[in-house]
């Protein structure tokens, strides 16, 4: 158990990591030929020879050596929900940072970049069921609040807990009756290759969709173990960290069979997804997260 100081402690990290990723983040953009964005996206525009220097960003002139006025909206934009599959599988890998904590890391770095402008938000943490779907806010307490909420889903991971994303998605669509932004993180693998799943699924996201919500999936994976399923060559002695089922195989004997799978089993979810309009995007937790920004904003232009 953490005591108060140790939880405040994990806390100010949290938020650390948050602001360092949205700053790195902007900073890139701005120096960058992509121009997906306009540099005001993130209460910043270029500054104008002649006027008031009282809103300079002078932090990020030292940075880019460029001069940037800090702008300010008054009034909030969106509203977006951030849903999060903490089930075990998001446990995976076992070394290094996993599943479950990239997603935490990203949806904390969303947050910190909703607050930056006037954005309000929420946060659904589910399994087999939804345990917790907060109101949406843009307040700093409501942001330190779902900050406390992360860090308890990062400090307790579940055992042997399977997800029900299906319904989640149906309680989810039936409690937001304002249009919303809904961003799931998931490595998607209930449905994986039982079609009767995969279309209760997307009758789930039809539901949200029929009330007028935009869906961004960011399919999180471990991509040198998952996609290409590269280990060792030598037998291994898997575990399915839901059921905790084990079996003992050579990765060599059964990669090429494994890898056809999941490729159909992704492509058929990319199929599905682009049939409903729906942005489905690659989560490598090797990859970083500014794709994961960088997707949020192309969506949230789209919208406003």
């Amino acid at each position: 158990m953490l005591n108060d100081d140790q939880h405040i402690r994990h806390l100010a990290n949290l938020e650390l990591l948050a602001r360092q990723v949205v700053e790195g983040f902007i900073t890139g953009l701005h120096q960058s030929p992509f121009h997906g964005f306009s540099v005001e996206f993130a209460e910043h525009r270029l500054y104008n020879n002649g006027e008031s220097v009282k809103n300079i960003d002078w932090k990020l002139l030292a940075r880019t050596d460029k001069l940037f006025v800090k702008q300010f909206e008054e009034e909030t934009n969106l509203r977006c929900y951030l849903l999060l599959d903490t089930s075990s599988s998001m446990n995976f890998p076992d070394k290094g940072i996993n599943k479950l904590q990239f997603s935490i890391y990203a949806i904390a770095s969303l947050m910190h970049l909703f607050k930056k402008q006037r954005d309000a938000f929420g946060l659904c943490l589910f399994s087999d069921k939804a345990d917790l779907l907060t109101q949406v806010k843009s307040t700093t307490s409501h942001l330190f609040y779902l900050y406390a909420e992360l860090e308890k889903a990062y400090n307790h991971p579940k055992i042997n807990t399977a997800t029900n994303i299906t319904q989640v998605l149906h309680q989810v669509a039936g409690q937001i009756h304002q249009r919303s932004m809904i961003i799931l993180f998931s490595d998607m693998l209930e449905n994986s290759l039982n079609p009767e799943k995969m279309q209760a699924l997307f009758a789930a996201i039809q539901h949200l969709k029929y009330n007028k919500h935009e869906v961004i999936i960011f399919n999180v994976s471990d991509k040198h173990k998952e996609v290409d399923f590269n280990f060792d060559n030598r037998p291994h002695q898997f575990v399915d960290i839901e059921s905790g089922e084990q079996v003992r195989v050579h990765p060599g004997k059964i990669r090429d069979a494994y890898v056809s799978s999941l490729t159909y089993y992704r492509h058929q979810l990319e199929l599905k997804c682009a049939q409903y309009h729906i942005d489905i995007i690659d989560a490598y937790i090797e990859d970083g997260y500014n794709n994961v920004l960088k997707s949020y904003l192309i969506k949230r232009n789209k919208m406003v």
